[in-house]
């Protein structure tokens, strides 16, 4: 058994910007709207929203989403800016933050057509690994409808570990969601980190962006 004596609650994530090579998460307000709107309703909304709480919202609708998460500190949404073009391509928040465990879980990925398989979004995800693990929490968690399959095949290739699943565990779009639980700890963490900063670095890529080698955590 691990001895915890020392253990003490560990400070709340705060709204700051981190940086990568690839994007930046910005913390999410109005200025990202515009382009944050056009990348969520590009050609394949229903598919992007399909696992999301909410539907494939018209632009009003978005506007008044936005107004409501970036006030929000948890779940803390960022933006997931490219930094080539400067646009908010995509978003997603820090949840269900547990200071007094240590756990904290990535979720409402919205990722899109210009983040989606490619180094961008896996960076993003290694911006809140490392900035959790940074902050000393201990169990960093990825959850999803256990019906989506993408996601289960994302969250094992990013090396969060499944963990079982939690039937009956919500009702979501008036429909019953049984949820695939996924986790990475400060241990596993700590292994995969120069694996992903490895697989990151310029020379592992092509002009056209795409991989020599794959990321193996």
């Amino acid at each position: 058994m691990t001895d915890l004596t020392g253990w003490v609650p560990r400070q709340r994530p705060k709204r700051v910007t981190l940086e990568g090579q690839y994007v930046r998460l910005e913390p999410l307000v109005s200025a990202h709207v515009d382009t944050l709107f056009m990348a969520a309703s590009a050609p394949g909304m229903e598919d992007r929203f399909r696992w999301l709480s909410e539907g494939p919202p018209s632009r009003v609708e978005f506007d008044a989403w936005l107004e409501k998460a970036s006030a929000s500190m948890d779940p803390m949404f960022f933006a997931v800016i490219d930094k080539a073009s400067g646009r908010a391509e995509g978003r997603q928040a820090l949840m269900r933050i547990d200071t007094s465990n240590g756990v904290v879980e990535i979720g409402n990925i919205m990722w899109g057509a210009a983040l989606q398989r490619t180094r961008m979004a896996t960076e993003a995800l290694y911006l809140f690994a490392d900035r959790v693990f940074d902050l000393g929490y201990r169990r960093f968690e990825w959850k999803c409808n256990d019906l989506n399959d993408p996601s289960k095949r994302a969250a094992k290739r990013f090396g969060f570990r499944p963990e079982g699943v939690f039937r009956q565990h919500m009702v979501v779009k008036n429909a019953n969601r049984d949820t695939a639980w996924f986790a990475m700890t400060d241990g596993d963490w700590q292994r995969m980190k120069p694996i992903y900063e490895d697989w990151l670095a310029p020379e592992n890529f092509n002009d056209q962006g795409q991989q020599h080698k794959p990321l193996r955590v």
